[in-house]
């Protein structure tokens, strides 16, 4: 077995009266508003199973564990890297939403974050930024600099951060369009679209979300009022493109429907 996979197992053993056989480096995790620190053991684990390359070395895949500071946040609260300069995070499990803070207590949703996915948090420029939890999640954050700087010698690492990379772009750039030349309807058909694509499950050959934000978070994000989301949802309904279950279930029925009116560019025929 090989070191690395020692240290996987030390959380699992601590809680039975083995933690003499195992050491497992105990890196401090950063305290949110209802966070706490958590053993970076489990979490780095599954970072590792899903950024990092299965031949890297020992020495290496150590020195990433040793730069993992590991959180676990309660829904609804948040978490301020203010003073750490850029952050690589990694949503171990849950959901995150990224918010930016602009002048007279202005705050704008960023981005949406789900499991296993990588993100960054910006250094304070204009703005300041904050983690907040859509429910309770574990995350992982990663000093950028650092970061890059080990995984600028493995090759496999930069690959996964340069498509992790492109695919957040492109998902700005849908985004901009949206906000900037799009009806609300398109709006909120590209929001589920988008949500499909990411943590779709299909069962019965329709398409089931379970969506952690709230309304006010899918309106904020979007630009629009929570009636007005209400109001599109509702008209999907009517028109048995989707239908809801619940606070936050919504199941798609067509999608390619849903995806006409998302004003998307169609190829000429």
């Amino acid at each position: 077995m090989r070191p690395r996979d020692v240290a996987a197992l030390g959380w699992l053993w601590r809680e039975n009266f083995l933690p003499a056989l195992i050491w497992v480096k105990e890196a401090p995790a950063y305290r949110g508003e209802g966070g706490f620190m958590i053993t970076p053991a489990e979490p780095f684990q599954r970072f590792a199973n899903r950024i990092l390359p299965a031949n890297l070395s020992d020495t290496v895949y150590f020195r990433f564990q040793a730069l993992a500071r590991a959180s676990r946040l309660a829904k609804a609260h948040s978490l301020d890297f203010a003073g750490a300069g850029q952050q690589i995070v990694f949503v171990v499990d849950g959901a995150t939403k990224l918010v930016a803070h602009a002048s007279e207590s202005r705050d704008q949703i960023v981005a949406f974050q789900f499991a296993g996915e990588v993100f960054t948090v910006p250094g304070p420029d204009n703005y300041s930024y904050t983690v907040s939890a859509l429910k309770d999640c574990d995350i992982l954050a990663f000093d950028s600099a650092e970061f890059l700087r080990l995984a600028s010698s493995e090759a496999g690492v930069l690959h996964h951060l340069l498509e992790n990379t492109t695919l957040s772009l492109r998902r700005c750039r849908e985004k901009t369009i949206a906000l900037g030349r799009k009806t609300a309807g398109e709006r909120i058909a590209v929001f589920l679209v988008g949500m499909a694509e990411r943590i779709g499950v299909e069962q019965d050959g329709r398409l089931v979300l379970e969506l952690p934000m709230s309304r006010r978070d899918i309106s904020d994000s979007l630009g629009l009022t929570i009636e007005t989301v209400s109001r599109q949802l509702s008209k999907l309904r009517d028109d048995g493109v989707i239908e809801t279950v619940g606070r936050s279930g919504v199941i798609l029925n067509a999608l390619e429907s849903l995806r006409d009116r998302a004003g998307f560019l169609r190829e000429a025929a």
